[in-house]
């Protein structure tokens, strides 16, 4: 808790390399940046892991009604869209709540309109959904663009960006996120009368890019080839800084583990910490990981994935029984996969928002139950920085790919009190960061990573369907 090099060393992702999106020049920078920061702290084995990663180019953009009267709109286009025609799209705009809505409103009432999204605030697995899959879906019905409102639940005209997913055998419209104003604005005239959006976006992709995973560790003294493995994902959306997003996630990792060494703990397990590649839209350097890992896969007794903000911590969260739902954007694809809109949105509500599940202890078997209470004894020594609880659920994205084939999946827990007001926007940036909360997070993932590496024992982890991509 003493710690200002972690804090110094994010302040230097943030304000000097900044944002860093797939494909972009300033992810290649950052790429070298910590691959050298790794080497200069001591780590082993330090490289990176390359991995092709997509090149998608946001270019000039703007919206605005034209009728009933002229306004400019607070917009940002969703990562992977297609573009407008250079004159852009002028067209009417139909207003539909929700995915549910959609499916019950006929095609001729949708062709040739712009359709606008204003599902509420319900937590974020509800709202990206219809970022995620609802401009596919309304392209379907003849939509010949989506705004949608914005994931979060501040209201501050701020507009937040995030990738979509064309779903396969369905038209390519062009995309774009307004803010929670200008979402309920369009709701309100909508029900007026007539109204007129133009939207033009020149976004476009280019060839795809060379890229990778930052890989250093802290080998065992006894079961090097045993891996506790733990990271975030270093690119970002090409707005704000990444600071919470997840620039903050992969500098507690890399700073625990530095601490580790830096005290001359040598830990049974190998402490690897990765820096994760094209999380935000594509996952490829999850991907990337498992393939080269092959069969040693098995080797991976546990992994900690750092992406949800360093807002104070309030403990850790561990998947301990099988068969539970996908989490992060996994579980998002194949919700929107589901040929039935209200069963996706039911199964997105059904992640509850960030909200923690309560667990039944009666169905977990022999081997859950040790793990789980392994769990809650690692969470309780973090009792001093009051992140001693334990939830039954945790993971994360870039992980996904090796906890389907049976690694156990943990993360830090925090209050998230304003992770989604800054999430995907311009106001991602490092002053958001608490260096007192970030080096509570540093200080949980410190102890549990350590301890995982050191114990005589093993977390149980559960098989599963690979992540749809």
């Amino acid at each position: 808790m003493k710690d200002t090099e972690g804090y110094e060393t994010l302040a230097y992702l943030t304000d000097h390399i900044g944002k860093r999106l797939s494909g972009s020049d300033s992810l290649l920078k950052a790429l070298s940046w910590g691959e050298e920061t790794m080497k200069k702290a001591g780590f082993q084995n330090v490289s990176i892991q390359e991995a092709k990663v997509p090149h998608w180019v946001r270019g000039q953009e703007e919206a605005s009604i034209v009728a009933p009267f002229s306004k400019p709109l607070h917009m940002l286009g969703l990562g992977m869209s297609v573009g407008t025609p250079t004159e852009g799209i002028t067209a009417p705009v139909i207003f539909i709540p929700d995915l549910a809505a959609l499916a019950n409103t006929p095609e001729d009432q949708i062709k040739g309109k712009i359709v606008v999204f204003n599902p509420g605030w319900h937590g974020y697995g509800l709202g990206s959904i219809h970022r995620t899959t609802g401009p596919s879906r309304a392209a379907a019905k003849g939509a010949v663009a989506v705004l949608v409102r914005s994931a979060t639940g501040l209201a501050m005209q701020t507009p937040h960006t995030g990738t979509l997913t064309y779903l396969p055998d369905m038209p390519k419209v062009p995309a774009a996120a307004i803010t929670v104003e200008d979402a309920l604005l369009l709701e309100r005239l909508a029900k007026e009368g007539p109204v007129q959006v133009h939207l033009k976006m020149e976004a476009h992709m280019e060839a795809d890019q060379k890229a990778g995973n930052v890989v250093g560790e802290i080998p065992g003294s006894e079961h090097p080839e045993q891996v506790v493995v733990l990271g975030g994902h270093i690119d970002s959306w090409d707005v704000g800084q990444g600071a919470m997003d997840d620039g903050g996630g992969i500098i507690s990792c890399f700073e625990a583990v530095n601490l580790i060494h830096k005290l001359g703990l040598k830990p049974k397990r190998t402490i690897r910490v990765v820096f994760w590649v094209n999380e935000e839209n594509g996952g490829a350097g999850g991907r990337a990981y498992r393939d080269a890992l092959g069969d040693k896969v098995k080797n991976h007794v546990a992994a900690i994935e750092s992406d949800g903000g360093v807002e104070r911590p309030v403990g850790i969260g561990y998947t301990v029984m099988g068969g539970g739902p996908a989490s992060g954007s996994a579980a998002r694809r194949q919700a929107g996969a589901s040929a039935n809109p209200a069963a996706a949105m039911a199964a997105m509500a059904a992640m509850g928002g960030g909200a923690q599940r309560a667990l039944d202890e009666s169905k977990l078997t022999p081997e859950e139950k040790k793990s789980w209470d392994t769990i809650k004894q690692i969470a309780s020594l973090l009792q001093p920085i009051g992140a001693d609880s334990a939830s039954p659920a945790g993971g994360g994205s870039d992980i996904g790919p090796i906890v389907a084939a049976g690694v156990p999946s943990l993360s830090p827990r925090t209050v998230g009190e304003h992770y989604f007001d800054w999430h995907h926007t311009e106001a991602d940036t490092l002053d958001k960061v608490d260096p007192e909360d970030f080096r509570k997070n540093i200080a949980l993932l410190g102890v549990l990573s350590y301890v995982l590496a050191d114990m005589d024992g093993q977390l149980v982890g559960h098989t599963s369907a690979a992540p749809v991509e």
